[in-house]
């Protein structure tokens, strides 16, 4: 009986001793801003990994390449008790490597949790990180262990340059347009894009990269890739480490957005844009499309002009490439069979939602430009359709010369428009290129 008593106690105790090692939700209050922020994060993440995935079959010889994973993932290593809770409650994350978003071939299902990368072990989602990274970056097989104890081989494919991610949950409205990566706002999940339109996003990030990298390229070329916080962020943007950057990038980008257009010029048109959705909330509009009137339309064109003429650092030097961006697209969309006029469809959802803080709206000058290369196509009807009835000139015509939009001129890093002091001058995914993996704080 004595013997029985004590295997009890020494079962009950090394069951305490073992107790709950990662977080789970236990109910209590977080931000619901924040929560709601990695749930869009999630949603970004599951419409994207597909898209990317489909992009791979363009197989342009002319693009430079890089190396994507059929999965992505996140870990809530590093962040808060409370902000724990919420990555366990939007997406059933918790400190390990967990996947979030996977493509059709995947061999790890969703919820997946990793803690071995190409033989090494460990439960720190940071360093699982940084290990899947270079494993990736060497496009080889390699094999991955999950908490279930499973080993699984995972195939790295290869497309054109320019990962489309989208900005950490902290800070939803930041977006960084990089030649080898852009974040986009998690505005753009709120447009509930098909899969089409994913792909056009993807295929115009890429398309920004490949037309818009060599001038990119002319005020900083960066050749450290590997072991900064930079290639933690291809894998997952809400790392904590990046996302302590992106606030810090976000404060700065406001700033220097200052020197471009006036607060209350930029205030008044995104201001416009928040109307028009909160007319279409209060009248319970059936078909947007048809009953949005041309003003209406015009006002959130223009404060997608805003928001482009604001943008600052590289992101401003990429933002004269836009449109190259908008045909390379229009083109490789048809290449792989998918519906070119998706750009259009997309822009016309965040028109209706006066979702204009982003890359996929059209301002005048886009709008002129891809309207003509889809014209030579003969789409020209079809785009008139897709904008609610109003011909593409039609708006263009209305909108007549807008300030902001699309600046042509050259640009200088230490000009009064962009200031180059500070070290996000150049945005945010021109500075994790110089901030080291491990600047991250880790949860031991």
């Amino acid at each position: 009986m004595t013997r029985l008593l004590l295997t009890l106690l020494l079962a009950l105790l090394t069951g305490c001793a073992s107790g709950p090692k990662f977080t789970v939700d236990d109910g209590r209050k977080v931000d619901e801003t924040l929560l709601a922020g990695m749930r869009a994060y999630g949603a970004g993440e599951r419409l994207i990994r597909p898209a990317i995935a489909r992009s791979a079959a363009l197989q342009d010889p002319a693009c430079d390449k890089q190396w994507e994973l059929p999965f992505a993932v996140a870990t809530s290593a590093g962040w808060s008790a409370d902000d724990r809770v919420a990555w366990a409650r939007a997406l059933q994350v918790d400190e390990r490597l967990t996947v979030i978003a996977v493509t059709q071939d995947s061999p790890l299902p969703m919820g997946t949790r990793l803690n071995h990368v190409a033989g090494q072990a460990s439960d720190d989602g940071e360093k699982l990180l940084e290990w899947l990274a270079e494993a990736r970056d060497a496009g080889k097989p390699f094999q991955v262990g999950t908490a279930a104890g499973q080993a699984v081989q995972v195939k790295p494919f290869e497309v054109c340059r320019g990962y489309t991610r989208f900005a950490p949950p902290n800070t939803p409205q930041l977006q960084d347009y990089h030649w080898l990566l852009s974040l986009h706002p998690l505005e753009v999940t709120q447009a509930e894009p098909t899969p089409d339109e994913a792909l056009w996003a993807v295929l115009w990030t890429q398309g920004l990269s490949e037309e818009g990298g060599a001038r990119m390229k002319t005020y900083h070329y960066a050749v450290k890739i590997a072991g900064t916080l930079y290639n933690l962020a291809t894998l997952a943007s809400g790392v904590k480490a990046a996302a302590l950057a992106a606030d810090a990038a976000l404060s700065a980008a406001k700033s220097a957005a200052a020197n471009v257009a006036s607060d209350f010029l930029k205030q008044q048109l995104i201001e416009q844009g928040r109307a028009l959705a909160a007319q279409k909330l209060r009248e319970g509009l059936v078909d947007a499309a048809q009953q949005l009137t041309r003003q209406q339309v015009v006002n959130v064109m223009q404060a997608a002009a805003a928001n482009r003429g604001s943008l600052s650092g590289i992101s401003r030097i990429g933002a004269t490439a836009f449109e190259r961006a908008d045909a390379w697209a229009f083109t490789r969309m048809a290449a792989l069979g998918a519906p070119p006029l998706a750009g259009f469809t997309l822009h016309q959802k965040l028109v209706q939602r006066g979702l204009a803080s982003n890359a996929f709206l059209f301002d005048a000058d886009r709008l002129a430009a891809l309207n003509k290369v889809a014209a030579a196509r003969g789409f020209e009807a079809e785009v008139t359709a897709l904008l609610g009835g109003f011909r593409a000139e039609a708006l263009v015509a209305s909108i007549g010369a807008m300030p902001l939009a699309s600046a042509q001129g050259s640009f200088s890093f230490d000009s009064p428009d962009d200031p180059g002091a500070g070290r996000f001058s150049r945005g945010l995914v021109d500075a994790l290129l110089d901030m080291p993996a491990e600047s991250g704080t880790r949860k031991k």
